[in-house]
């Protein structure tokens, strides 16, 4: 059963408080790797959803791209670099994936599982090796061996998940676009139900069956007896109102399913209504729904209406942490469309403070917000 995020649920927002974690600072968009853009994040899991303890500390894949000067550029050289988190701070691993895996150009978002010592790692392959600068995005996914330093060894050769059926789900094959306005099937993110342990790739897509310019949708797909993963319908659907709901996951708590997904005001229908920049939301008894927008509007949490555009791409794990990167800060009423100089200088490119959240059946609140200096205690305790 497929659930509508709809108009009604984005009107319910007026008048009502935003759930804001804070406004950023000069310490919060401090880079953790001055030469490098950093931006969608996730942390390596246990099957549970929980934050897999590594040599002291815990795993985060980032992405990450050189600073050309100009923000909107990191799309097309992202690679995801691996980070780990212990008690002396952030230590760079260096570029997850060794060359020559496969036929993409790029790596986009993703997640990461561990199994005994094996790491599976879902991401998207962006565009081709061949044709450099493209938006074709695949569903694709690649195991290593993790050792003791952190390090994964092994690689195998990355393969497709899952292919678009065209039918259901649109294939993301453009070579052209632009960010904000090409279509999706990507930002795979494994759950493997705790009820009778089925395995998912929740994920960001479009619906094919829609003409609508703002057709976004939260995929699955359920891996069967063969080991090969089957395309199920969409879990939510936001057909006239939103274009993407990006980096799409489900989590598992006390005995509910809570589907998460981030997306921007400017992908919004500018018909109206429209939410805010932010981390979105809804749950239901079975995967099979109905889905029901938590917060009766779906929104968890949310940039502040004096910067909009602050933080973005949460990821939440079991542990109720969600992490997020530190986008354009201290705009100040600016845009960074005005100029080149006002991206560029407003572009934090490192992750941001880490949010608890709280879960009590179809409410959600913020619990806590934690500064940079104390994400390692954080992650430890989760």
């Amino acid at each position: 059963m497929t659930t509508a995020w709809t108009a009604a649920h984005i009107a319910a927002l007026e008048g009502q408080p935003l759930p804001v974690p804070g406004l950023i600072g000069e310490d919060d968009a401090r880079r953790i790797l001055p030469d490098l853009l950093l931006w969608d994040m996730w942390p390596l899991q246990r099957a549970d959803g929980r934050l897999a303890e590594v040599n002291g500390g815990s795993l985060w894949m980032v992405l990450g791209a050189l600073d050309r000067g100009d923000p909107i550029l990191r799309h097309f050289e992202a690679k995801i670099r691996l980070l780990h988190l212990d008690a002396d701070g952030w230590h760079d691993l260096g570029d997850m994936l060794p060359q020559g895996l496969g036929d993409f150009e790029r790596e986009w978002s993703g997640s990461a599982l561990l199994e005994g010592d094996q790491v599976t790692l879902f991401f998207t392959a962006a565009g081709y090796a061949d044709r450099p600068g493209g938006f074709q995005q695949r569903l694709a996914e690649t195991s290593g061996t993790l050792q003791p330093d952190g390090r994964i060894t092994d690689w195998s050769a990355v393969r497709e998940s899952v292919v678009a059926d065209g039918a259901v789900y649109l294939a993301a094959d453009k070579h052209e676009g632009a960010p904000g306005t090409v279509k999706a099937f990507r930002d795979p993110a494994f759950f493997i139900d705790p009820k009778d342990g089925a395995r998912y790739l929740v994920f960001t897509g479009t619906l094919a069956a829609s003409d609508h310019a703002f057709n976004g949708a939260v995929g699955l797909a359920r891996k069967d007896e063969t080991g090969a993963w089957q395309l199920m319908p969409p879990i939510v659907h936001a057909d006239t109102l939103n274009n993407e709901l990006e980096r799409a996951q489900i989590i598992a708590h006390q005995g509910l399913y809570y589907a998460f997904w981030s997306t921007q005001r400017s992908v919004f229908n500018p018909g109206g209504p429209t939410g805010p920049t932010g981390f979105y939301g809804m749950v239901a008894d079975s995967l099979n729904g109905p889905w029901r927008p938590l917060n009766g509007t779906g929104l968890v949490i949310a940039n502040p209406d004096e910067e909009p555009m602050q933080t973005y791409s949460w990821f939440a794990t079991s542990d109720l942490l969600v992490c997020s990167f530190v986008d354009h800060w201290g705009l100040k009423g600016r845009k960074p469309s005005d100029s080149a100089l006002v991206a560029a200088e407003t572009f934090g490119g490192t992750p941001a403070p880490m949010v608890r959240i709280a879960l009590d059946k179809d409410r959600s609140s913020i619990v806590e917000v934690f500064a940079m200096d104390r994400l390692h205690a954080v992650c430890d305790a989760g």
